[in-house]
């Protein structure tokens, strides 16, 4: 199990002694191997792509806040929203998201399998219909939800409309009117909340499979991204 092997790098390292005064003492291997196990919280399923730390800084819940994109270039503004949606519900509600970016749109894939340096290696297709994006993306559910090394964005051509399935399975938004979006995240039963902090907030592990990195090459294929 990835979790639980880099887990054991860090806790087993050689300079480490005493467990300092206030800090959680080290889990053994069967406490980890539980911990990192456990899928859900309360009401919210995580998927099988990332898991907090043993020390829970983040509980993970369902819900979504509102937030802002500010670019670090030109200082503008950009209204966005960021979602936790339970792993039962994640993928449809990503697929209703995509209905206000109309019935062409532009896709970026992302990749950390092999990334040969500090980003995610990216991968383009402009142009594709929604009907057949919406096909293939029933087709690489798998891939989307449970792999930690995988992200998706999907853009309007045009406009300033972004929605994302990032590595940490959030769902982010990025639109000059979010109400459309809101909408469908209450539709899906997804609670607004100004306090909510994310997985991607604490530290947290991802996880993947040799065989994820295959089917992402077979996703950049379908899609004729480059």
């Amino acid at each position: 199990m990835r979790f639980l092997d880099d887990y054991l790098d860090v806790f087993q390292s050689p300079r480490r002694s005493a467990t300092p005064e206030g800090a959680i003492a080290r889990p053994d291997r069967a406490s980890l191997e539980t911990h990192l196990a456990r899928r859900r919280y309360g009401r919210f399923t995580l998927t099988e792509a990332i898991r907090p730390s043993w020390q829970l800084d983040v509980v993970p819940q369902a819900g979504y806040r509102l937030d802002t994109y500010v670019d670090p270039r030109t200082g503008s503004r950009l209204p966005a929203l960021i979602a936790s949606v339970s792993s039962e519900k994640l993928f449809e509600t990503f697929l209703c998201l995509l209905e206000p970016l109309g019935e062409t749109c532009d896709i970026v894939l992302e990749t950390s399998h092999e990334r040969d340096g500090t980003e995610p290696n990216s991968f383009t297709r402009d142009g594709i219909e929604r009907l057949v994006l919406e096909s293939v993306l029933w087709d690489f559910e798998d891939l989307l939800t449970d792999d930690g090394c995988t992200g998706i964005a999907i853009m309007h051509p045009e406009l300033s409309l972004e929605v994302q399935l990032d590595e940490h399975k959030l769902l982010i938004v990025y639109a000059p009117s979010r109400g459309p979006f809101e909408k469908i995240l209450m539709d899906q039963g997804i609670d607004h909340c100004n306090q909510m902090r994310f997985i991607s907030q604490g530290e947290h592990l991802h996880t993947s499979h040799t065989r994820f990195a295959r089917r992402f090459d077979e996703m950049t294929n379908r899609f004729g991204a480059c």
